[in-house]
């Protein structure tokens, strides 16, 4: 009776393959179709690529905010500074909008960092469109695959292909993934990043090297790789917050909503108290809508419109942990669909280590998730089967835990409506919310959520949605070569530990990373750490730069040593111990910078530890049983 299943199954595959190019061929609906909008396009084109434009300081943007009021407010108010809240202030900023956007502690701070850095379409959910032969979820894969191309061509520097290894143990898998995969590339049609293709067992092996190829009871018969996106997710998070700044956005970060404005007429949102979480002073910033965008915590922000507003978030833990570089190859990622219990697990290559995961559990909303060693420990059991090599808990050098906000319609009349896709919903007037969603979508949901927004407030955009074709800061001009004029043109200037200068080679691997994290800004870093002895490296054995701090404190809005090595590089999240060795001269860059006196940077390094302490590196685990 299996072997029917399958089969009707595999039948089904061939059934939608078959006329998939049908589907293929019809012109897909982009935002780049509306309208002749080529000279503010150009325009707003111009401001973020200027290779000498700089971001407005934070205490403009928030001389902007303050500014706004009952007769003179913004257009819109942004709450959160995740991907979805900076690509709702870049949307509107550059439909000609007055927009401003808080942030209560950093852009990326919650699940926008701690996402699996996969751009990617949905091959499960093209599975289950199949099966249940639902051509809504199609109609999502296909819009999916759409933005995943358009994510990684607005950010190229941040964002790259990356190739796909699902092992296959009997044939029917590999005939069954193989023929998944081929309708995955149809599907995607224009939008296709290279096209899948099966490898035999020896090819396998050859390509991932640590992949086994006998386990229990089961040989490898061969693999099927297929291509999603990967990204640098909180530096992607944000480029769009600066490109946000640069369109004319006021974005400011570590500014908490404390309370929601009314109108005392008709009760409508017409702004937001916001506290200034560094220097702790509130004002009152107005707007004609407050779009909240505040991810996993947006139904406390509905709670200050309403306190009795119907909760629409179903929160969900992924935990994720980092493994040495070699546990996978440079470049090439291992995907098992289904594993003996039925997740899904993965280990895909990312700046130089491996990130296996994930899970997929209920759990509380908190400001810092903390992984449980039992998912650590069924992440490295699930690995552990499909790999010839020992995997040890020892070996974990980082692992954390986001939280995933899967959204319920408040409107809907049952709790199975919960989605993996995005809702928008104005359950208070004056106060929309946008949330649900993933990464890959972040800039079609900012869309519809400035659409609502306008149609909320009345709103009289200048032009309809730019961001479709508009690239990031630093994307303008970068190619993958770029590193070699930094390479070839700067030196690391460096003080040594008697102090001296000595200088040392721009060596490839920091020339890449620099290249890579900033764009076609590098050189601006680059200059920095030869013109300003900030050439040495921050750990041993990462790329990280100390001009980097400097740079980052500069012209990226980073305000402390944990929006530093977590969000704007990502030590933090790439081996937690190197990132805690690191934190005193992060400290001490940021104290010139912001001019800290000791206490305030007695206080970061504290802060600094404290956060560090909640990925479960193996240094400061709890081992229960010893297995790994």
């Amino acid at each position: 009776m299996a072997t029917s299943i399958r089969l009707r199954r595999l039948g089904a595959i061939a059934a939608v393959a078959g006329g998939a190019y049908t589907i293929v061929r019809q012109p897909s609906f982009s935002s780049s179709d509306r309208g002749d909008k080529s000279t503010a396009l150009d325009t707003f084109r111009r401001k973020i690529a200027d290779p000498f434009a700089v971001v407005p300081p934070r205490n403009t943007q928030e001389a902007a905010l303050i500014g706004s009021s009952l007769v003179n407010p913004l257009d819109i108010l942004v709450v959160g500074g995740g991907a979805t809240g900076c690509g709702v202030a870049l949307d509107a900023a550059t439909r000609g909008l007055r927009v401003g956007l808080v942030e209560r502690e950093d852009f990326a701070s919650g699940t926008s960092s701690r996402s699996t850095k996969l751009i990617h379409g949905g091959v499960r959910y093209l599975e289950k469109a199949v099966f249940n032969l639902d051509y809504g979820q199609l109609k999502l894969v296909f819009h999916a695959l759409e933005e995943r191309k358009q994510v990684i061509d607005n950010a190229p520097h941040l964002c790259h292909a990356l190739p796909c290894m699902t092992p296959c143990f009997d044939w029917f898998d590999a005939i069954y993934y193989w023929a998944g995969l081929k309708m995955y590339d149809l599907v995607a049609g224009r939008h296709l990043l290279h096209l899948s293709r099966y490898y035999s067992a020896q090819e396998s092996v050859e390509l991932f090297p640590t992949l086994a190829r006998n386990g229990k009871d089961k040989t490898l018969k061969g693999t099927v790789v297929y291509y999603d996106g990967q990204m640098n997710d909180s530096r992607l998070n944000v480029a769009l917050a600066c490109s946000a700044a640069l369109a004319g956005a006021a974005v400011l970060n570590h500014a908490e909503v404390v309370s929601l404005l009314k109108d005392e007429g008709d009760g409508r949102i017409i702004g937001a108290r916001i506290r200034n979480n560094l220097s702790g002073k509130e004002f009152d910033a107005y707007a004609k809508v407050v779009v909240n965008a505040a991810g996993p915590f947006c139904d406390s922000v509905r709670t200050l419109a309403d306190k009795d507003a119907k909760p629409m978030i179903c929160p969900s833990s992924g935990v994720h942990i980092v493994l040495p570089d070699y546990y996978s190859p440079e470049g090439m990622g291992l995907i098992v669909p289904k594993t003996k219990d039925g997740r899904v697990v993965f280990m895909l290559p990312w700046l130089g280590r491996t990130v296996a995961g994930t899970t997929d559990s209920n759990t509380s909303i908190t400001m810092l998730p903390e992984p449980h060693e039992n998912e650590i420990e069924f992440i490295l059991d699930a690995i552990s089967d499909y790999l010839n090599i020992k995997v040890r808990r020892t070996d974990v050098l980082s692992a954390w835990s986001g939280i995933r906000p899967l959204a319920i319609d408040p409107k809907a009349n049952s709790t199975a409506s919960i989605s993996r896709d995005h809702v928008v919903t104005e359950d208070h007037p004056g106060l929309v919310t946008i949330t649900g969603g993933k990464w890959t979508t972040y800039r079609s949901m900012a869309e519809d959520a400035v659409d609502a927004a306008i149609k909320s407030g009345k709103l009289n955009p200048a032009n309809k949605c730019l961001t479709y074709n508009l690239q990031l800061v630093g994307a303008d001009g970068w190619d993958p070569a770029s590193f070699t004029v930094l390479a070839q043109q700067y030196v690391r200037m460096k003080r040594s530990h008697a102090g001296k200068v000595v200088p040392g080679a721009m060596d490839t691997a920091a020339a890449k990373h620099l290249s890579h994290a900033y764009g076609a800004l590098a050189e601006r870093v680059a200059a920095i750490a030869q013109n300003e002895n900030l050439g040495k490296r921050l750990a041993h054995g990462y790329p990280f730069l100390e001009a980097e701090v400097a740079y980052c404190a500069r012209e990226e809005y980073c305000e402390s040593a944990v929006d530093f090595v977590a969000r704007r590089c990502r030590l933090a999240f790439l081996d937690t111990d190197a990132a805690q060795r690191a934190l005193p001269r992060i400290i001490e860059i940021l104290a010139a910078e912001h001019k800290w006196d000791k206490s305030r940077q007695k206080q970061e390094l504290h802060k600094g530890k404290e956060f560090l302490e909640t990925f479960k590196s193996s240094k400061n685990a709890q081992f229960h049983d010893g297995k790994h």
